[in-house]
């Protein structure tokens, strides 16, 4: 047991992961028949058991605001009939992708006769830190179940009356199918040494750590992981609106990109305009956003096109805001957005609205982020809008897994090769 850790705790985690990594053995081996019917019985126990996930949520809710919590946060804690349906049938999608286990990748055969295969596995044990948004245990635990993953979840403890009754749902299904309950664990204590224990004291059980949170939550996970770590720091997303866009259709993107919901990672944070389009896409788009509600933080140009806009400094263009508020400038045309997303971006995801093809192109394959858009809203950024199925989270790495994390990318592989008494010379 790792000594810098209370020992009823160590305890507790220790039991945990190897429960955890005795469960990822039986469900490595599990049928997708069998998988698929432990989340169809999940999503049943998610709308049988409504009122109490909204009565659990309920007390969440109380706690939250009696502690000041702000209104993005809450939004993100708040469950209502429409969200917890959202939660059933975002379950159902699991079950409807295909099982990414024992899938073949490639397979090719040497000169020498022997036949090589690469073939998806799981990746054993996955631990999962989240603040607040209580789907994510929903969420995580169906993804994690399809791909033949145990899982350890820690949600952070504003949610905690939420994540338990949401896993309760979740061992129901296990059960009911016949699989370890172990599967999917929930960590029952709201001690914050737990996220450390998790950290740093479970090398022997935990093969990757997926962080979903606020900025200081993944800092902290990226700085002391001792295992591999999937997840994204920041949204600081963008859309740029070039001379060649239909200014219709500019407005609509920028104004669905921030406002739709404010508070999720993929809420465009940085408007920038092609300097070609002033006379005609700053006034219309800018006013549309103030008009919404929306702050508006510009350069000097953009502050000439409404007096509601408000001086942007020089760290407004690496805010992440998670709020109606957008930082606006202008740019010397694509190349001067894909700069200006180069130096200040966080490498999740940006847009482009244009209707000349040439310039959407050069965009696209420019732009290093984990997701680029043309003509779409960067709340796209999302694993049930891409037909991923719910997804565990966006990954800005730029290994494994890139983009929003679903069933396949929470798989490894390993390669099958099969001879007829080949020795090597």
């Amino acid at each position: 047991m790792n000594s810098h850790f209370d020992p009823e705790l160590g305890e507790l985690m220790e039991q945990l992961g190897r429960n955890a990594v005795a469960a990822a053995a039986v469900l490595a081996q599990a049928t997708s028949a069998m998988k698929d019917e432990a989340l169809a019985r999940a999503a049943d126990a998610v709308r049988a058991q409504a009122g109490q996930i909204l009565s659990a949520n309920g007390h969440d809710l109380s706690a939250a605001r009696a502690a000041g919590m702000g209104p993005a946060l809450l939004d993100r804690l708040m469950l209502n009939s429409e969200r917890v349906e959202s939660i059933a049938r975002g379950i159902e999608a699991v079950v409807r992708l295909p099982d990414p286990v024992g899938t073949i990748a490639a397979e090719w055969q040497r000169p020498n006769g022997l036949r090589i295969q690469r073939v998806r596995v799981p990746l054993g044990v996955i631990g999962i830190i989240y603040e607040s948004r209580p789907n994510v245990t929903a969420d995580a635990g169906a993804l994690c179940l399809k791909s033949g993953n145990a899982v350890i979840l820690r949600g952070g403890s504003e949610s905690r009356h939420s994540n338990g009754a949401l896993y309760g749902c979740l061992t129901a299904g296990l059960r009911g199918a016949g699989l370890p309950a172990a599967c999917i664990q929930l960590v029952p204590t709201t001690d914050r040494a737990a996220v450390g224990y998790m950290l740093s004291g479970m090398t022997e059980y935990l093969d990757v750590i997926v962080p979903r949170g606020g900025k200081s939550l993944v800092a902290r996970v990226q700085q002391e992981a001792r295992v591999p770590v999937i997840g994204h720091l920041e949204g600081n997303c963008h859309v740029y609106i070039d001379r060649d866009a239909d200014v219709r259709m500019a407005q609509a993107i920028a104004l669905n990109a921030k406002m739709r919901r404010t508070g999720i990672c993929g809420a465009a944070e940085t408007l920038l305009i092609d300097r070609a389009s002033i006379a005609t896409h700053l006034v219309p788009v800018v006013r549309t956003l103030l008009d919404a509600g929306c702050e508006v933080r510009g350069d000097q140009t953009v502050r000439s096109a409404d007096p509601r806009v408000l001086a942007a400094s020089e760290q407004d263009w690496q805010t992440e805001y998670l709020d109606a508020i957008i930082a606006a400038r202008v740019v010397d045309g694509v190349d001067g957005a894909i700069a200006h997303i180069a130096r200040y971006g966080s490498a999740h995801t940006e847009s482009i609205v244009t209707e000349n093809q040439a310039t959407a192109e050069r965009f696209l394959r420019q732009v290093d982020s984990a997701i680029v858009l043309h003509n779409a809203s960067t709340q796209f950024a999302d694993g049930g809008e891409f037909g991923m199925g719910a997804e565990i989270g966006i990954s800005t790495d730029r290994f494994h897994a890139r983009g929003p994390v679903g069933v396949e990318q929470l798989t490894s592989y390993k390669y099958v090769v099969r001879g007829s008494g080949q020795v090597r010379p």
